[in-house]
């Protein structure tokens, strides 16, 4: 009997750690086939590739994301394959599981939460007896009857064999995500979130835990996700997995979903003065800060202490911060969300993420919809289009502020630009960027594509556009944000440049001459004016770019901005020097 475990990961950097659980489990008795393909795929190819295979069992993973997908994928295995046996698994279907059988006719079985044990147990039953009924945590038919078995008893964690080291996987460390988990549960009960549902929380043995990310640090992991829902609720076991991470990384990056406002002080000033720089990240999720929302949904949530967490990590230095917010939790409505982003914003984490609430089957909040008038997809990713104070309208203005923070604030396109703008012109974070989502939405860009030049072409018109003040010494702002951006010397700009060509060559003439004039940074590079013209760009800066960045003034006097594209080390610098020593003007 020859079994195959599939999913549709989102991307092919994703890999599936239920697969390669699945897969440990059940062998050496049943030997198991992992393959996985991508929602990008065509269906014709997932189905044609599986045939190949020629498999008598094939297990999907199902997630929101992938099910629309797979249901295809499954319809049209069971039309050129009929005799091949389906199971579905996964958080998707382990829930509404009699409602999933009744409306897909060519699933055959569907394993209900954790399952490693209830799949091998399937796998004996479909090459012997045939006893379904014998199988804890598993769903049939039996004629047009659906059987749903009574739950599986939940694992040792520690009696589970390692799903890190298959010799098929070797190949890929390098080049895709890692998933790694130490514990499984949740302490918390947060009404939108799947991970309230189980109770409790279950770790697997530290040296195991610590050999399993040794062997794959070693054979060349690059980056590793921790799916712990709270990896740090536990702290003498995070801090010991942090000190092992610190002492063993070899540059592995490692990213971890935390739990901020229970962070004690004594572990961050631990990470801040031990950690590599850029090792490790941290998820962090915020969704509301307002507390009758968070009390409707079961969150608890002490958002002074979540500040001194994610400030102190900033401050440190040394970890990159993920924040996730969600708009459409009960009794937030428009104005309540804009003071929970703009709560969150403040704390210039280095990634904001807006997301729209889900209603995920089996949790509290989809069994309690209609409290809220609730209005949701029907199908995945149940994403919600309103509900008693949160209008269709007022989603769609949102979502327009979610386009333009990924593009502007997410991307780090133009850090200095966008943090003037947030503080000195417009009244909030939230209302620059909601004003700016309008305008791009007017102006149909979201229906088309654009390069780095139109992001910056986009915000300027929009200044204009609103007849904004200071727009000499915001243009100056973002000269200098896309200078930051490029690596190599830009063949083109967003903008024309105030300097003729002739004006140009006399200033590179004068700076092969006098370097020092510039500074002695600027000086040591010994350029001659070939090189100057290669590598540099120059422009005329209506501030004085020091005292800006000194105390925020600005200061009428022209500075010459000169941008070097060093090809030694890949990186733009940026230098200012007096106009008038350039004799240009």
């Amino acid at each position: 009997m020859k079994t195959v475990v599939t999913t549709l990961n989102a991307k092919y950097i994703h890999t599936c750690l239920a697969l390669r659980c699945l897969k440990a489990y059940a062998e050496p008795e049943f030997p198991i086939e992992m393959v996985e393909y991508t929602i990008k795929d065509p269906v014709m190819n997932i189905v044609s590739d599986l045939f190949e295979r020629k498999p008598d069992v094939i297990g999907f993973s199902c997630y929101i994301w992938n099910i629309e997908e797979t249901l295809k994928v499954i319809e049209m295995l069971k039309k050129v394959m009929p005799e091949v046996k389906i199971v579905l698994g996964g958080p998707e279907v382990s829930y509404d599981t009699k409602e999933w059988l009744e409306m897909t006719p060519d699933a055959d079985f569907i394993v209900v939460g954790e399952g490693e044990e209830t799949f091998k147990q399937l796998l004996e039953e479909l090459s012997t007896t045939a006893k379904y009924h014998m199988v804890f945590g598993l769903a049939y038919r039996k004629g047009e009857e659906v059987i749903i078995n009574a739950p599986r008893p939940k694992l040792k964690l520690d009696e589970v064999p390692t799903p890190y080291r298959f010799d098929e996987d070797l190949d890929g460390l390098t080049k895709r995500v890692t998933y790694f988990e130490t514990s499984r549960g949740c302490p918390y009960s947060c009404q939108f979130c799947l991970s309230s549902i189980e109770v409790g929380v279950r770790y697997i043995d530290i040296d195991r835990v610590k050999s399993d990310l040794l062997y794959l640090i070693e054979n060349g992991a690059k980056l590793i996700k921790f799916v712990d829902r709270t990896f740090n609720i536990k702290r003498d076991y995070a801090l010991e997995i942090f000190q092992f991470l610190i002492d063993n990384h070899q540059g592995c990056v490692f990213q971890f979903e935390i739990t901020a406002d229970i962070m004690r002080p004594e572990v961050l000033s631990f990470l801040n003065e031990h950690a590599p720089k850029g090792i490790f990240r941290f998820e962090i999720g915020v969704q509301s800060t307002n507390d009758a929302t968070n009390e409707l949904v079961q969150r608890r949530q002490n958002f002074q202490k979540l500040t001194r967490t994610v400030t102190m990590v900033k401050e440190g230095g040394k970890i990159d911060q993920h924040l996730d917010l969600i708009a459409g939790l009960p009794e937030e409505d428009y104005n309540s969300f804009r003071n929970t982003f703009n709560d969150v914003f403040a704390l210039r984490a280095e990634e904001l993420q807006l997301g729209f609430l889900k209603m995920l089957r089996g949790t509290g909040l989809r069994l309690r919809a209609d409290d809220h008038n609730y209005v949701y997809m029907n199908h995945a990713p149940y994403e919600i289009l309103s509900n008693n104070i949160l209008p269709f309208s007022d989603i769609v203005r949102i979502k327009r502020v979610e386009d333009v923070l990924e593009k502007y604030w997410n991307a780090h396109r133009m850090d200095t630009t966008i943090e003037y703008l947030v503080e000195k012109v417009f009244d909030s974070p939230f209302d620059f960027f909601q004003e700016f989502g309008d305008f791009w939405e007017s102006k149909g860009w979201s229906r088309i594509g654009h390069q780095l030049e139109d992001l910056f072409t986009r915000l300027y018109q929009f200044l204009e556009a609103r007849s904004t003040a200071s727009l000499d010494f915001i243009k100056g702002l973002m000269m200098i944000d896309y200078f930051k951006n490029h690596k190599h010397k830009p063949r083109k700009t967003w903008w024309g440049f105030s300097l003729s060509k002739e004006q140009q060559s006399a200033i590179l003439r004068r700076l092969a001459e006098a370097p020092e004039q510039v500074s002695e940074e600027f000086s040591s590079f010994k350029l001659n004016e070939k090189e100057l013209h290669k590598h540099t760009m120059i422009e005329v800066l209506p501030f004085s770019l020091k005292s800006y960045q000194e105390d925020g003034t600005i200061e009428g006097t022209e500075e010459l901005l000169i941008a070097y594209f060093n090809p030694k080390v890949e990186k733009s610098l940026l230098y200012t020097a007096p106009l008038k020593s350039m004799a240009v003007r």
